[in-house]
C-alpha cells in the first residue's frame, strides 16, 4: 500500500526536487536546532541565505507531512516546528540585514549610546506558536528610540533611524517573502501596522504608545493579543522588550470588565462573514471553509479572545496567547463550563489538523475542503477515517458546536430570548430613536419626568453617537420590562440614578446591553434597597457577578477565594506586574466582589441576618489571612525568610470578634507576636504599620477596612504591636499596668483569627482565664450598669422614638447582660465560656437555671428581630430608630432580661 504522504502532490513534487538534500535535516521532529543544523549545511554548500532559508522551508515542509499524516503527530508538534522555522529565519534575517546596514551607515544609536534595537513583532498565530503549514506571517516592526546612526569612520552615510529600519524592513522581506527558484520562506503581511497599509514600515515605541492612545481602535486589541517579540533573538531578555510590553498591555486589556468589544467584534466577524460570501458567490465549493465560514476555526479564536479582552484586565491569568491553553485557563476561571471548553478544544484540534491537510495537497494558503474525491478521500484517510463520509459527519458536528458556542457568546440567543422578539430594539423592534427626546413619549410617567432633564444634560449631549444609542436602547427595554411587570418602576427609577454618574463609562453601557440577564438582576437589585445602589455606585465593575445563575443560590467559600486569588497573583508575578499597587487593587476588588455577593443573595432574600454576618466575617478572616502573607513577604529587612512563617497573631473584638459583622463595619483588632529575636519589636511594628496601610489606604478601587486598635493594652497610647506575654500579663491584672472591667467586657467577644496553633491555645487561656476570674458580683453589677449608662447617654434618642440598638429595651442591653453573666457566671458555668453569639448564650444562660424559664429564649427572639430590623434598616437607608409600639414585644422581653440579671 502506497504510504500516505505520498499521494501528497506537495511531497510528490518536493522529492522530485529537493530528493539529494532531504537528508540534510536531521531524523525526527523538525526543531530550532535540527534546523539550524539543516541551514548551515545548506550554506556549506555554497547556497547564499535567501536560498538556504527557501530550500529548509521545503525540507521542514516534507518532513511534517510524514509525521502529521502517517504517524499522525499531535497538532502542537506540526504548529511548534512551522513557528520555530520561522523565528529562525526572521532571526537569520534580522542579523544578515543590521550587518549590512552597519556597514554602510553605521550603527543606530540610543540616546545613552547604545544601539538601538529593533523588534520583529510576531502577531496572531505566529505570535502564540500556533503557526499553520501554510500560513502567512503578520508582522509589525517597532524600534525602541528615534535618532540617527553614527555613519561610517568618515562622517558620510548617516542616516535617520526611521530610514534605517525601513531599509532593514525591506531587506528582511526581501530574505523571508520574495519568491525565487525555490520558492519563499513565508508570505509576510505588514497589515496589522499601526494605519495599516498606509503607515511606516517600522514605527518607533513612542509612536506605537501615541497611537494606541489616540487611534488604537477595537479590533486591534484583538491582534495585539496574541502579540510577541520573536527576533533578532539576542534582544529577547533585554528591557526594552519589557517596555514594549507595558506599551501593549493597557491598549489589550482594560480596567474595567470590557463589554464594548462585543459590538466590534460583532462588526469584524459580519465583515469576514461578508467577504466569505462574494468569495464563494459563484463558487459554491468555497462555502466549505473550515476557518471563515460559520462554525469555523476564526469563530473559535473569536470566542477565546473575546473573553480574554473583556477579562483579562482584572484576571491576568487569561492572558495567554495560545487557543488551546487559553481555553483551559477560561474554564479554571469559572468563565466557562469546562465540558465547552474541551468540546471547543476538541473541534479546533480537528479543524486545524483538516487545514493542515488540505494545505499539504498543493501547499497553497487555502482552507478550502478540496472538490475532487480523491483529495477528500485522501484528507479523510489520513485522518484516520475509512473514507469521506464519516469524516464530513464528524467535520459538521465540530462546526455545529462551535457556531451555537459563538451565538450564544454574542448573545444573538439570549437576546432574542429575553426581548422576545421585539421589545428590545423599540416598541415593535424597529430603530431606537436617535435622541432621548424620541424617548420620553414611550415610558411611564414618574420614568418620563426624571429623564427630561437628560434633553439637555451635558454628560448625555458629550457621548457619542453610538455610545448614546446604546443608552437609548437600556432605558426602551427598562420601560418595557416596566410594562410587563417584571420590573418596578421605582427600579427603573433607580436604574436611572445609578447610570446617571457612570454615563462616562462606556463600558458598563456596554455590558448591561450585551447582559439582558445581569440588566434585569441589577434592575431587582437596585429596586429592592437603597443601600446596594449607594455600593454599585462605588463600585460599578462588581454587576457582572450577577451574571452567574449559581452566584444567588452559593455560599462564601473560602478556599476557592484564596485558590483563585493565588492564580491572580501567580500570574502577575510571571509577567512582573506584582508590584504593592497592583496587589492593593487585586485585593479590594476581589472583597467587593464578594461583598456584592453576600449583598445580593441578602437582598433576594436567600440568606438570614446571622448567615450574612457569618459570611461578611468569613471574608474578613479570610482577607486577613491573605494580607498578612502578601505583606510578610514584601517587608523590607525583615529578619526571617519567607519560609518562616512570623509568630505573629491578630485578635478581633466587638463584631469581628462575635462574627456579627455587617456591611462596612470597621474591625477592631489586636496585634501580637512572639519572638525572642532583638530585631521582631522594630521588625513587628514595621510590618503592623505596613499591614493597616495595606488594608485601610484608598487607591482607585476604594478601601477594604477601617482598622480600630484602641482596644489594644493602654489603648491608643499602647504599642501598636505587643509581645504576647505582655498582652496576657495586661488582661491577667498581673503587674500595675492591667485592664479595665470594660476591656474584660470586650473581652467575652475576643476571638483568635489567626497565627499559629501554639498562640491559639495561649490565647485561648488567656481568654478563659480572664472570663472565668473570681469576682465580686455585686461590684460587677454596678460597674457593667453605670457603663451602660454612660453608653446610653452618649447616643441621644428623639422623644416618642425608640433606637432599635441604644433605647432601653434595645440590643445593648442584652448585650451587657450577656457579658455580666460570662464574666460573672462562665467560671461555675463552661457552657458560656465558648465565644458563640449572644443569642445561643442566651439560650444557655436559660438552660443552665441563671435566667427565668422563658425569659432566655424570649430575649433571644427579641434580638434577633430588632437585628434583623436594623439591618433591613441600614440597607434601606433609614433610621434606626422607630415607633416603639412596632417592636413592643421586643422591648418588653430585653426589659425583663434586663430585671433578671441586674436587679
Amino acid at each position: 500500500m502506497q504510504p500516505l504522504a505520498e499521494k501528497s502532490r506537495l511531497v510528490q513534487r518536493l522529492r522530485r526536487r529537493y530528493e539529494n538534500l532531504l537528508h540534510l535535516l536531521p531524523p525526527g521532529t523538525p526543531t530550532r536546532a535540527s534546523m539550524a543544523e539543516a541551514l548551515a549545511a545548506l550554506r556549506e554548500r555554497q547556497y547564499d541565505t535567501s536560498a538556504a532559508l527557501r530550500i529548509l522551508r521545503q525540507l521542514v515542509m516534507e518532513r511534517l507531512v510524514v509525521l502529521d499524516c502517517e504517524q499522525q503527530a499531535p497538532l502542537h508538534t506540526v504548529t511548534r516546528a512551522v513557528t520555530e522555522l520561522a523565528e529562525l529565519a526572521l532571526d537569520v534575517a534580522c542579523t544578515e540585514a543590521q550587518q549590512e546596514l552597519d556597514s554602510r551607515h553605521g550603527v543606530p544609536l540610543g540616546p545613552d549610546g547604545q544601539r538601538a534595537e529593533l523588534w520583529v513583532i510576531g502577531m496572531g498565530k505566529l505570535g502564540a506558536r500556533e503557526l499553520n503549514v501554510s500560513s502567512d506571517i503578520d508582522l509589525i516592526y517597532v524600534y525602541d528610540h528615534d535618532g540617527e546612526t553614527a555613519g561610517q569612520a568618515d562622517g558620510r552615510g548617516r542616516i535617520t533611524h526611521h530610514e534605517y529600519f525601513a531599509r532593514a524592513v525591506r531587506m528582511i522581506f526581501g530574505l523571508i517573502g520574495d519568491t525565487t527558484e525555490h520558492g519563499f520562506v513565508f508570505r509576510v503581511d505588514l497589515a496589522l501596522r499601526p494605519n495599516g497599509n498606509s503607515g511606516p514600515a517600522a514605527v518607533s515605541l513612542s509612536a506605537l504608545e501615541e497611537y494606541f492612545q489616540v487611534q488604537g481602535r477595537e479590533w486591534e486589541r484583538f491582534a495585539w493579543l496574541k502579540s510577541r517579540v520573536i527576533a533578532p533573538r539576542a534582544c529577547l531578555g533585554n528591557p526594552g522588550v519589557q517596555q514594549l510590553r507595558g506599551v501593549v498591555l493597557p491598549f489589550v486589556f482594560r480596567r474595567y470588565l470590557d463589554y464594548s468589544v462585543f459590538e466590534a467584534l460583532r462588526i469584524l466577524h459580519r465583515q469576514i462573514r461578508e467577504h466569505a460570501a462574494r468569495r464563494s458567490a459563484g463558487h459554491p465549493e468555497r462555502a466549505n471553509d473550515v476557518k471563515l465560514s460559520r462554525g469555523g476555526i476564526r469563530e473559535i479564536e473569536f470566542t477565546v479572545q473575546l473573553l480574554q479582552v473583556v477579562r483579562g484586565g482584572q484576571y491576568p491569568e487569561l492572558r495567554c496567547r495560545p487557543t488551546l491553553e487559553a481555553l483551559q485557563r477560561l474554564a479554571r476561571a469559572g468563565l466557562m463550563p469546562t465540558e465547552t471548553a474541551e468540546a471547543l478544544a476538541r473541534a479546533y484540534t480537528f479543524l486545524r489538523r483538516v487545514e493542515h491537510r488540505i494545505q499539504y495537497l498543493d501547499d497553497q494558503q487555502t482552507h478550502v475542503l478540496p472538490t475532487q474525491d480523491d483529495d477528500l478521500k485522501w484528507v479523510a484517510q489520513t485522518l484516520g477515517f475509512e473514507s469521506y463520509c464519516p469524516f464530513l459527519h464528524e467535520l459538521d458536528a465540530h462546526r455545529e458546536l462551535v457556531a451555537q458556542e459563538f451565538d450564544i457568546l454574542l448573545g444573538q440567543s439570549e437576546e432574542r430570548k429575553s426581548c422576545r422578539g421585539g421589545g428590545c430594539g423599540g416598541p415593535k423592534g424597529g430603530q431606537p430613536p436617535a435622541e432621548i427626546e424620541g424617548l420620553l413619549d414611550q415610558l411611564p410617567e414618574r420614568l418620563r419626568e426624571r429623564l427630561k432633564p437628560w434633553r439637555d444634560h451635558p454628560r448625555v449631549q458629550a457621548l457619542r453617537e453610538d455610545v448614546r444609542s446604546r443608552l437609548i436602547r437600556l432605558i426602551q427595554r427598562s420601560s418595557l420590562w416596566v410594562r410587563e411587570g417584571r420590573v418596578t418602576e421605582e427600579s427603573a427609577l433607580q436604574l436611572v440614578n445609578w447610570l446617571e454618574p457612570l454615563l462616562r463609562r462606556e463600558s458598563y453601557l456596554a455590558m448591561l446591553l450585551e447582559r439582558p440577564a445581569v440588566h434585569e438582576r441589577l434592575m431587582h437589585l437596585l429596586g429592592a434597597a437603597r443601600w446596594p445602589a449607594r455600593y454599585l455606585l462605588q463600585h460599578p465593575g462588581v454587576i457582572d457577578e450577577l451574571a452567574s445563575d449559581a452566584m444567588l443560590s452559593e455560599r462564601f467559600h473560602p478556599a476557592e477565594f484564596k485558590d483563585e486569588l493565588s492564580r491572580r497573583i501567580d500570574s502577575l508575578r510571571s509577567t512582573g506586574e506584582d508590584d504593592e499597587e497592583t496587589l492593593l487593587n487585586l485585593l479590594r476588588r476581589a472583597h467587593h466582589a464578594e461583598t456584592f455577593r453576600t449583598l445580593a443573595r441578602d437582598v433576594e432574600g436567600r440568606l438570614s441576618v446571622e448567615q450574612v454576618a457569618d459570611d461578611l466575617s468569613l471574608l474578613a478572616d479570610t482577607l486577613l489571612q491573605i494580607t498578612v502573607r502578601w505583606c510578610w513577604e514584601r517587608l523590607k529587612n525583615r529578619h526571617r525568610s519567607d519560609a518562616d512563617l512570623p509568630q505573629f497573631a491578630i485578635i478581633g473584638y466587638g463584631k469581628l470578634g462575635g462574627k456579627e459583622l455587617g456591611y462596612g463595619s470597621d474591625l477592631d483588632i489586636v496585634f501580637v507576636y512572639e519572638d525572642e529575636d532583638e530585631r521582631a519589636p522594630e521588625v513587628f511594628a514595621a510590618f503592623v504599620r505596613k499591614l493597616i496601610n495595606w488594608l485601610s489606604v484608598k487607591t482607585g478601587e476604594g478601601d477594604l477596612y477601617e482598622i480600630d486598635t484602641a482596644l489594644r493594652p493602654n489603648g491608643n497610647s499602647g504599642l501598636l504591636v505587643t509581645t504576647f506575654e505582655a498582652y496576657a500579663k495586661y488582661q491577667s491584672q498581673r503587674g500595675s499596668n492591667t485592664a479595665w472591667t470594660w476591656e474584660h467586657q470586650a473581652m467575652t467577644r475576643a476571638r483568635f483569627v489567626l497565627g499559629s496553633p501554639a498562640l491559639q491555645a495561649r490565647f485561648d487561656a488567656v481568654r478563659e482565664a480572664v472570663i472565668t476570674a473570681p469576682r465580686d458580683a455585686q461590684a460587677l453589677r454596678q460597674e457593667i450598669v453605670t457603663m451602660r449608662e454612660r453608653v446610653r447617654s452618649a447616643h441621644a434618642v428623639r422623644a416618642g422614638q425608640f433606637d432599635v440598638k441604644h433605647s432601653v429595651g434595645g440590643m445593648v442591653d442584652a448585650e451587657f447582660a450577656v457579658q455580666y453573666l460570662v464574666l460573672s457566671q462562665s467560671d461555675q458555668h463552661p457552657e458560656l465560656r465558648a465565644n458563640v453569639g449572644n443569642i445561643a448564650l442566651l439560650q444557655r444562660a436559660e438552660a443552665t437555671g441563671l435566667l427565668p424559664a422563658g425569659v432566655g429564649e424570649r430575649a433571644a427572639v427579641a434580638y434577633r428581630e430588632l437585628r434583623r430590623i436594623q439591618h433591613q434598616a441600614r440597607l434601606n437607608e433609614e433610621p434606626t430608630q422607630i415607633d416603639p409600639d412596632q417592636v413592643k414585644t421586643e422591648r418588653e422581653a430585653i426589659e425583663a432580661l434586663w430585671r433578671a440579671v441586674f436587679e
